[in-house]
């Protein structure tokens, strides 16, 4: 049986479905991956990946911030791919409970999929830091330096979670979800990255598959592993 009916069989035949997926869910829909040779973080800045993204940068030197935040990770056109829309039809029926996104980029709302923890935060939610008053991304982009609140005049700060805060409540809801899954499918991330990383050693499940380009440090945990294309990956999947 070869990879891609061996998935297919491990899906057909679980009814608690976990998808944890990072970056790589998204190159195919054009945006860039954070830690691959072409991606983000090897993109030539005087600042480094961690400072340039850390809340110590949004609030110290806010106007380096937003340079590379709205340059980078502006998703407001970008549209879902063949992974995205896969992963909606397996929620719709009724085989995937729950998506456990690293992704800030919303494509998985923008799908259709219901059940989402995005454990990073997304672009779509900002709140200033002040007044609390929410702004949309559309407000975010397309300020013409840094957003500011227009009822008191404070900066605005996206809903993401930048190196040095916590994690969101729906965290836990992610660590519940992994818990009671019986196939977990990780998909599209290095697993270099903690505590997101850590997720998988909280499944009790029979079923444990990995689909990236690159090996990473579970490889050896998991039932199948297939190092390949999201998309040609997804596309073969009924």
């Amino acid at each position: 049986m070869n990879d891609i009916k061996y998935l297919q069989a491990l899906i057909d035949k679980s009814k608690n479905i976990v998808f944890l997926g990072g970056a790589g869910v998204s190159t195919d829909s054009g945006l860039k991956d954070f830690r691959s040779k072409n991606g983000l973080y090897n993109t030539e800045s005087d600042y480094s990946p961690e400072e340039i993204l850390s809340s110590r940068m949004f609030y110290n030197h806010p106007e380096e911030f937003y340079k590379f935040y709205k340059t980078n990770l502006n998703c407001l056109n970008i549209k879902p791919n063949i992974t995205h829309n896969y992963l909606k039809e397996l929620e719709t029926r009724g085989k995937l409970k729950a998506i456990i996104t690293q992704n800030i980029d919303g494509l998985h709302t923008k799908a259709g999929n219901k059940k989402v923890y995005e454990i990073h935060g997304t672009i779509y939610k900002n709140h200033c830091i002040s007044c609390h008053k929410f702004y949309n991304a559309e407000y975010i982009f397309n300020a013409p330096s840094i957003p500011t609140c227009d009822n008191c005049g404070s900066i605005i700060k996206p809903d993401v979670v930048l190196y040095g805060e916590l994690l969101p409540d729906c965290y836990n809801n992610a660590q519940m979800a992994i818990t009671k899954a019986d196939l977990l499918i990780v998909a599209g991330t290095s697993l270099l990255v903690q505590p997101a990383s850590s997720l998988v050693n909280l499944f009790k499940g029979k079923n444990l598959v990995i689909i990236n380009n690159d090996k990473t440090p579970y490889d050896n945990m998991a039932t199948l592993v297939i190092h390949d294309n999201l998309s040609k990956v997804f596309s073969k999947l009924k």
